[in-house]
């Protein structure tokens, strides 16, 4: 009988699986830095840069549609990572989408804007973010893979929390650095070259991850699978043969995490400033301090997850979130700064309760076989639901006359929708990782 994760884990000690969730923690926080330090840059300065010619609502929406795409993409970066990181093991396939993705959002850096190049700024930067995308959707399965096919099964929702602290870490570094930048320069310095300088920074952070990522070992799982000669030979194909409901599902449920993130920093920074006047610094400090306390909430759900189970803890969390949408937009209307920073708060707190147990909860839904390609699609294509669209769909319902609370009670449906996915889904704490 072949060993089990925790069996070899601990046979291994202490020390590689520390190695192991700073691995899963590192190359997520790096590459959900490469994607919101776009989200940001969207807000403040792209469709100036980019896209002069239209007006200012026509040119946010042009912005947040390049930030849209990148959502579209990745659920081809799913496809096509999940489908090697399945077939020749988790590790290699990981370096790989670490690569394409920091690489584009290098480049994404070096772009000259639209008085430079015309129309063909535009096309390339829709281009990188097409590759930023299939970058990303190739990352967080296999990072989530990486934590939870080598931890201890008693313990597997506390160790998935380091993937999941990838996004909090990397928005923050991201948003400290926009935030730098914004105190160092004028808006005129910032909008002719001080946006590019997070997108340049990322060269620095993909050598540091690769360095990280090339010291870890394949996952017990995947080994195993190696070894008893159950490597599929098409995943995806098995994977809508045997599980596509799971896919479906998970998407759905992880829809109102992308919905309430999305909505108290992309969106949300774009409206606090351009519909309220505040000022951009405090926005973006406060989405910041939501992010810490978001940090804290995703360890104490994940961990929850492995006392009450992984399906428990979401749908309550996911209960809360329906509740808040109706009160979020009309506290950042009443309250300005202060009322901003704690209406983005607490979204982004309740996001995280939510997301903290995705983290073994995706995995655990699927057969080794095909586990990349499941938990990557499920994640990549929940993104598309509750991330792409949710802010140009917000941009049109402000405009009706419920403004804000129309906006609101989008985030209400969508995690309305959620709940009832996850009500249909099992439960799956405990179940083994080498089915």
């Amino acid at each position: 009988m072949a060993a089990s994760p925790a069996h070899t884990s601990s046979r291994s000690g202490p020390v590689p699986m520390r190695r192991v969730a700073v691995a899963a923690f590192v190359g997520t926080a790096i590459e959900f830095y490469d994607f919101y330090i776009y989200a940001t840059a969207a807000a403040l300065v792209l469709d100036e840069a980019f896209f002069p010619a239209l007006d200012p609502v026509a040119g946010s929406l042009a912005s947040f549609s390049t930030f849209a795409v990148a959502f579209l993409s990745r659920p081809l970066g799913s496809l096509l990572f999940g489908h090697w990181g399945d077939r020749i093991g988790r590790k290699s396939v990981l370096v790989a989408s670490l690569l394409v993705m920091g690489l584009s959002t290098v480049a994404i850096g070096l772009l000259p804007g639209y008085a430079e190049w015309g129309v063909l700024a535009p096309a390339l930067l829709v281009l990188l973010r097409l590759l930023q995308g299939i970058g990303l959707g190739g990352e967080w399965g296999g990072a989530a893979l990486l934590a939870t096919e080598h931890a201890p099964e008693r313990s597997r929702g506390r160790y998935a929390m380091f993937p999941q602290l990838g996004p909090p870490a990397g928005f923050i570094a991201a948003n400290g650095l926009f935030l730098a930048l914004g105190y160092l320069l004028d808006d005129a310095q910032f909008a002719a070259w001080g946006w590019r300088v997070p997108f340049l920074f990322s060269l620095v952070l993909v050598v540091i991850g690769l360095y990280v990522r090339l010291r870890i070992a394949e996952t017990p799982v995947f080994r195993a699978v190696m070894d008893e000669r159950r490597v599929a030979r098409a995943p995806f194909l098995e994977l809508l043969r045997h599980q596509w409901r799971e896919v479906v599902l998970g998407a759905l449920a992880m829809a109102v995490t992308y919905c309430l993130f999305y909505m108290a920093t992309a969106y949300g920074l774009s409206y606090a400033t351009s519909e309220l006047g505040l000022d951009r610094n405090s926005v973006i400090l406060a989405t910041m301090v939501g992010a810490v306390c978001m940090a804290g909430s995703i360890a104490w759900s994940s961990a929850a997850s492995d006392r009450y189970g992984r399906r428990p803890t979401m749908l309550v969390c996911t209960g809360l979130a329906v509740g808040y949408g109706t009160v979020m937009f009309p506290l950042v209307d009443a309250g300005g700064v202060v009322g901003t920073t704690i209406a983005f708060t607490i979204a982004l707190v309740v996001m995280g309760l939510i997301f903290g147990p995705m983290g073994a909860f995706l995995p655990e839904l699927f057969r080794a076989r095909y586990r990349y390609s499941g938990s990557s699609l499920a994640y990549s294509l929940g993104g598309v639901l509750g991330g792409a669209v949710p802010p140009l769909v917000a941009t049109g319902l402000q405009a009706t006359p419920l403004g804000s609370t129309a906006v609101g009670l989008f985030v209400s449906v969508v995690g309305l929708v959620s709940m009832a996915a996850l009500w249909a889904l099992r439960e799956t704490r405990g179940v083994t990782m080498l089915d």
